[in-house]
């Protein structure tokens, strides 16, 4: 399934967001959500979650990342602008220009914090929520991807965490090294962020050696967004904002999750699916951090709330 319809949509402050839609224009509307933040959308793969005959689905490249411009690493001077309550901002008007009433949302990793925070600010304007490699933005997580899990790679985190000072959390030294006016320590910033992100990925059933991000350009954009919303909680009102407010959730929800997740262990969406009422929880014991069988389980689900 290939985008029938592209654009731009022109938000405050010169940034202009891409977006792209798929399959049926008078289909049920969804909207998928990527990861990162500062994934982009890829080359499109998860279009094939869609029934094409089914949905109506719309990609958007989140501020600062993908096809969207300015990228991030190239507007450290307007970067507390890009927060998610800007991003919630992005979501809605986008919705209101392409003339959708309420959509289902899909998103995955980041973007289900982001699908999550879009639904409590704007519950009427979502229908359902299919999430998976499950993320709600808490300090905790955040904490425990950056710092924790050093203990199950600790020559890795040494390195990782070599010239943090004592009292500074790791995640708010890198995201003012990716801050720094040397472009020379943005880099290398970005260089060891992607070592440390490549490392504890490695456990994932489907993992293979080398950069996430092999291109340096994107290495460092990615590097950029992810430290400077973890940094900040994820610009949620509190640091476990979205499980304090779960139970206000309304809309079916789907969550999927690798038992083998050791980067966002399945406590994260247990937790959530136990304080939001209608919410299913799928594990899949062979996976990781996102893999083809997780996908399937998040696709058949989105079949089901078609036929619904």
């Amino acid at each position: 399934m290939e985008p029938s319809d592209s654009g731009w949509l022109d938000r405050p402050g010169g940034v202009r967001l891409y977006w792209e839609a798929s399959g049926d224009p008078a289909g049920r509307p969804a909207l998928y959500l990527h990861g990162g933040p500062g994934s982009g959308l890829g080359a499109g793969g998860y279009r094939r979650r869609f029934d094409p005959e089914r949905y109506r689905v719309v990609g958007l490249d989140q501020r600062g990342c993908g096809r969207s411009t300015p990228w991030a690493a190239d507007d450290l001077d307007r970067l507390d602008d890009n927060a998610t309550p800007a991003l919630i901002a992005d979501i809605e008007a986008l919705r209101a220009h392409l003339g959708v009433d309420a959509w289902l949302v899909h998103g995955v990793s980041w973007g289900s914090t982001l699908a999550l925070a879009y639904a409590l600010a704007h519950p009427d304007r979502v229908s359902a929520l299919v999430l998976t490699a499950v993320t709600t933005g808490a300090r905790d997580e955040i904490d425990w991807i950056t710092e924790g899990v050093g203990r199950v790679f600790p020559e890795a985190w040494h390195r990782f965490a070599a010239g943090v000072p004592d009292g500074v959390r790791v995640v708010e030294h890198y995201a003012r090294l990716l801050r720094d006016p040397d472009p020379v320590v943005r880099a290398a910033a970005a260089d060891a962020w992607d070592a440390w992100e490549s490392t504890h990925v490695s456990l994932d059933p489907g993992w293979r050696p080398g950069p996430l991000h092999a291109e340096p350009r994107e290495r460092l954009n990615f590097a950029t967004l992810v430290t400077h919303y973890w940094a900040h909680d994820c610009f949620l009102a509190g640091g476990d904002a979205v499980l304090a407010r779960a139970h206000e959730l309304t809309v079916p929800g789907v969550l999927v999750h690798g038992r083998r997740d050791i980067s966002g262990p399945v406590v994260t969406p247990w937790r959530l699916h136990r304080a939001w009422p209608g919410s299913e929880l799928h594990v899949v014991e062979s996976e990781g951090h996102g893999g083809a069988e997780e996908m399937e389980v998040t696709r058949r689900a989105i079949d089901a709330l078609a036929r619904g």
